[in-house]
């Protein structure tokens, strides 16, 4: 809204002007003192004038977390999981596999259906969800409920992570939006390396059911600390949000999103069988402290990329891409030296952790306008991608054996790098300007 600037209004003849304002008002006897006007000098302006609200983002962070922990929690719990609802381990392993296609199947359209919605009610619903589906997949006796229950929760994580980004981005200013978003994607190492573990030690030491409901526990505290100190943010207006397929048009946006296909893929198909690699290797019984180095790089990564960012998305970008080729080459070659396992392990952590927070900022900075219509796609992707990972790596362990995961990951980086190479003006820009958003 504009103001205008109105003169001063000159007196009018109900109240005229004294024209001897001497005579009207006898001089005083003493000499007025006067305050000379305050000093008006500013000082020059502060480069980072605001601070990142820490506790609402910590807030997204745990949001993060629950959806990471949610879909892997069953991978450390299928033996108990099977004996419980009567059906084979493979078919208990169905379970992520579901969670992920109910996230693939309605991000896009859900985020699309709920764009006009108040961010702080639409992150409360999508949790919320959350704890009605791990409490009935506690509860539930019966196979197929338990299916019903994890597709529920992957279309709230469909919800959930097409919001999460740019919840985080709209919570800080501009030149600390990459830290923002890489402090809320801290959730997922710290769920794969640190909450499945956990889950795991917990369903041994007291049953599967608890793992679950100790997650509805944790959401139920989570929806608490969303309430009272996330702060809410208006959805868009109804017509606002662009078609998909025109979203794919805008510059940028198809470079990202299939970077992010592709990169998850190579990712996921030796993650997903991780512990059945290392145990070809002689290592099984290392699988956790493995997964452990693994996340201790991932969270050293997300520190780097959170601290550099806003200025090195594309250089960062790249260094992902060969760290984690450099790993693969290593395991493809070397894996007989378990000391070069470990290093390569950690070499992939710091390669992939911070992936989630590149991808997702340059998803929203080439999205633009188009942003959120850019995340739902990327969400829906990214989930195709693990679901695609398990399948493929699944018929690669069969034909080919565990020896086949490096050299497949060197396969599928090829084209990733290439992309990230070519997309210098779009996408992956070499320089990001105060104005990405």
């Amino acid at each position: 809204m504009t103001t205008t600037d109105h003169p001063p209004t000159a007196p009018t003849a109900t109240h005229p002007a004294p024209t001897n304002p001497a005579a009207t008002h006898p001089a005083p006897t003493h000499k007025p003192t006067t305050t000379p006007p305050p000093t008006t000098t500013t000082p020059p302006p502060d480069p980072h004038p605001q601070k990142l609200p820490l506790a609402g983002l910590l807030a997204l962070a745990t949001a993060v977390f629950i959806t990471s922990l949610t879909e892997t929690l069953p991978a450390g719990l299928l033996p108990a999981m099977s004996a419980d609802l009567g059906v084979s381990e493979s078919a208990t392993g169905q379970t992520v596999t579901i969670y992920a296609a109910g996230t693939a199947l309605t991000a896009i359209p859900l985020t699309a259906a709920t764009a006009g919605w108040r961010r702080k009610r639409l992150l409360l619903v999508a949790m919320a969800g959350f704890a009605a589906a791990n409490t009935v997949t506690a509860v539930s006796g019966d196979y197929t409920l338990t299916m019903a229950a994890r597709f529920i929760a992957g279309v709230a994580a469909g919800l959930a992570w097409a919001l999460l980004a740019g919840y985080a981005r709209r919570m800080a200013p501009v030149h600390l939006q990459g830290k923002a978003i890489a402090i809320a994607m801290a959730g997922i190492p710290v769920a794969l390396s640190l909450g499945v573990p956990a889950g795991t030690y917990l369903g041994k030491l007291l049953s599967w059911q608890v793992a679950f409901l100790m997650m509805t526990g944790l959401t139920v505290g989570l929806l608490a600390w969303i309430a009272a100190l996330v702060p809410d943010y208006p959805g868009r207006p109804r017509g606002a949000t662009p078609p998909m397929l025109r979203t794919l048009r805008v510059p940028g946006v198809t470079p990202v999103l299939f970077v992010t296909l592709v990169f998850v893929l190579a990712h996921t198909v030796l993650y997903t069988y991780i512990a059945t690699y290392l145990d070809g290797l002689g290592m099984g019984g290392s699988t956790d402290l493995v997964l452990l180095v693994f996340g201790a790089a991932s969270l050293l990564s997300i520190w780097i990329v959170g601290t550099l960012i806003h200025r090195r998305l594309r250089a960062l970008t790249l260094a992902a891409v060969l760290l984690v080729g450099v790993a693969a080459a290593v395991l493809a070659t070397l894996s007989d030296s378990p000391a070069l396992v470990y290093a390569a392990v950690t070499l992939w952590g710091l390669g992939w952790g911070g992936a989630p927070t590149l991808l997702q900022t340059a998803a929203g900075d080439a999205g633009g306008d188009a942003a959120d219509a850019a995340q739902a796609m990327l969400v829906t992707l990214w989930n195709v991608a693990m679901a695609a990972g398990g399948v493929i790596g699944g018929v690669l362990l069969g034909l080919a054996g565990t020896s086949s995961f490096p050299w497949t990951i060197l396969l599928l980086l090829v084209p990733v790098l290439l992309v990230v190479v070519i997309s210098r003006t779009h996408g992956f820009p070499a320089r990001r300007t105060a104005t990405d958003q």
